[in-house]
């Protein structure tokens, strides 16, 4: 019988270890958010060069996959959250085989769950409204494309696949933008400064596509989940505020659309 050879195995050294997160920390960000702001960036210079004012073009957030055909359509909403949610497999893998206990590492468990739903419910209410006025303000003077937070059709399936859309998104965001990223970055050696900055940043360029004030108020709210973040040590009660804020956006707006004055419509 043939011998089989003798895996080699190499000792990485602390440079070794460093390349290694960083490529690591760069290939989900090339998966998940960090292609994001590429599209994002892309879309916002189509809104430029495109004829007329940016708050004349609209931004649709949840939209029909396959209008008139409404069992295609669900099959493809759940298909392309499932698919979403796979960059955060990925980071749990990596945590695990770095010898971390996965996500709980970052907070992302129900060992507190009452906590991190009041503190989520309470950064949700603070950024909430100071978020619409941002958004309403930047329309209005000309920075911001009308966002459209859902245009689906009206069939059973509508509030469930929102609500489903808005807690993917913040899973998603938080635990790679906020999380995953500030625990690599610290690891590399980045000043906390430095981290904040990266984390806000590239949290404001994939809203780049909704204009300026997009990405300029997520930015803001960006700093704000990061502060909270060092402070608590958990992502839980940011995946809540941001569930929440979304929920409240998704399901407010196809509530209100056409029916109230001050809400912008395309």
């Amino acid at each position: 019988m043939r011998a089989e050879p003798e895996p080699v195995f190499v000792e990485l050294g602390e440079e070794g270890r460093r390349d290694l997160l960083r490529t690591e920390t760069l290939l989900v960000l090339a998966l998940s958010l960090g292609a994001s702001g590429v599209s994002a960036l892309i879309s916002f210079i189509g809104s430029l060069t495109k004829p007329g004012g940016l708050k004349d073009q609209a931004a649709t957030l949840n939209g029909s996959y396959a209008p008139g055909r409404p069992w295609l359509d669900l099959a493809w909403q759940l298909f392309g959250i499932a698919s979403a949610l796979v960059p955060v497999l990925l980071v749990a893998h990596f945590l695990t085989r770095e010898g971390a206990p996965g996500l709980r590492v970052l907070g992302f468990d129900l060992t507190r769950p009452l906590q991190d739903l009041g503190r989520g419910v309470l950064v949700a209410a603070g950024i909430g409204s100071a978020g619409l006025a941002f958004y309403l303000g930047s329309r209005a003077a000309g920075f911001n494309l009308t966002v459209v937070p859902e245009a689906l059709p009206d069939v059973w399936w509508k509030f469930p696949v929102l609500i489903l859309s808005a807690i993917q998104n913040s899973v998603v965001e938080e635990v790679i933008v906020l999380a995953y990223l500030l625990r690599r970055l610290d690891q590399l050696g980045w000043s906390p400064m430095a981290a904040l900055a990266a984390s806000a940043v590239l949290r404001g360029s994939y809203h780049l596509y909704q204009g300026i004030g997009g990405f300029i108020g997520n930015m803001v709210m960006g700093v704000v989940f990061v502060l909270a973040y060092r402070r608590w040590g958990r992502v839980g009660p940011l995946v809540v505020a941001h569930a929440l804020l979304d929920i409240v956006a998704f399901g407010g707006y196809a509530l209100l659309a056409g029916k109230v004055g001050w809400l912008p419509t395309p």
